[in-house]
């Protein structure tokens, strides 16, 4: 058998944690009653006419920069077009040539050693609704309440190389986004969503073999589980003489196996074109220069400021920093009680454990720091 090489490359949906959609008024607020957050705008009614929210531009930047991308100063918006059910227009507002970011790397720490991952571009676009399909009634229902909520989609180069790279990659991105508060990362809710595109190749070819998009990934461990099978399926068919063919797939999480939906789309299947209705804007490099200096201290900086300023471990800074609230509460503990090393350790220990049994976050908790130190 011969020695191959994973490739994987993923694309992560971001839902925008905004109070109104990305070209629209109607609210984003989640579990509303079906189709009651819409307008002639996200519906895509004749004669409607797109504005877009300067809080999906401003948080578009804000992520470009987080993730070391060049933030482009022209911006343009195109019509991306495709048939689905959940999506009122048949086309979907994107970016194609020119995105908010492009060209970046995010670093993350990945079997015990630090690795960097490139970011191919970060760009603006709407969601779609929701599909709810119903066996007792033998249909499929629509919920437009989602339709035009603002997302930004990460598409990373094909710098992984591992199930494992995906899984801590993913939640590098998540834990970013989180202290970025540009959105709650809730994948139950649908806040945070992952492709993945997975290849192999005979270890030392360069050249890319063809892909699967895995699809229905509704976990960082079913990303994990998806891409590992993939993996073994692909190994298996090459090693039987099949071709591997580019196509979509599906994650079946109850017999854990990818299953064919069809063929993957090229970019000029959904005839890309410039949206006539936004017109092409610039962003002034001042506008850019405030962004950054707006940008909140990332989880890699503050882990490196617990162990130096608190003397901590590097093992318990993690533990604290993997959670932006615990580790604000135990900054305020600190204020109050200049004993790092003690609230760390009840912190991470007993804390945490009652936090996990009750099964809220801290901000949800009824403690105080006050009660707490005290």
């Amino acid at each position: 058998m011969k020695n191959y090489e994973t490739v994987i490359g993923l694309e992560v949906h971001l839902q925008l944690s905004t109070h109104t959609k990305i070209f629209c008024g109607c609210s984003t607020q989640f579990g509303n009653e079906p189709n009651a957050q819409t307008c002639p705008v996200c519906l895509g009614l004749p004669g409607s006419l797109p504005v877009l929210n300067e809080n999906v531009l401003e948080d578009g930047m804000k992520i470009g920069l987080a993730l070391n991308c060049t933030i482009n100063t022209f911006v343009k918006f195109d019509r991306k077009n495709y048939y689905y059910p959940d999506l009122p227009k048949a086309y979907q507002i994107s970016q194609y040539d020119f995105p908010i970011a492009k060209n970046g790397f995010l670093l993350i720490e990945t079997g015990g050693q630090f690795k960097k991952i490139g970011i191919t571009r970060a760009h603006m676009e709407e969601d779609a609704g929701k599909l709810i399909h119903s066996p007792e009634m033998k249909s499929t229902l629509i919920d437009y309440n989602r339709t035009g909520v603002p997302l930004i989609e990460i598409v990373s180069e094909p710098d992984m190389r591992s199930p494992q790279e995906a899984y801590d990659y993913l939640n590098s991105v998540k834990l970013l986004m989180e202290y970025l508060d540009v959105s709650d990362c809730d994948m139950e809710k649908g806040s945070l969503r992952c492709d993945a595109n997975v290849s192999i190749r005979e270890i030392g070819i360069q050249k890319l073999g063809a892909k699967s998009e895995l699809k229905n990934l509704n976990s960082f461990k079913a990303v994990k589980n998806a891409i590992e099978y993939e993996v073994n399926r692909q190994i298996k068919a090459t090693e039987a003489g099949e071709r591997i063919i580019q196509e979509t797939r599906l994650w079946d999480e109850n017999k854990q196996m990818t299953l064919p939906m069809r063929s993957k789309e090229e970019a000029h299947d959904y005839r890309y074109f410039p949206e006539p209705d936004l017109v092409p804007f610039v962003i002034d490099e001042s506008d850019i220069e405030k962004a950054r200096q707006h940008l909140p201290e990332f989880p890699q900086d503050k882990l490196n400021r617990f162990v130096n300023e608190y003397q901590l471990s590097s093992y318990d800074a993690g533990v604290l920093v993997q959670d932006k609230g615990l580790a604000n509460f135990f900054e305020k503990c600190i204020k109050k009680f200049n004993t790092p090393k003690k609230i760390s350790n009840w912190i991470t220990s007993i804390l945490k454990q009652e936090l996990n049994a009750r099964k809220v976050d801290i901000a949800n908790a009824k403690i105080s720091s006050d009660d707490f130190v005290e």
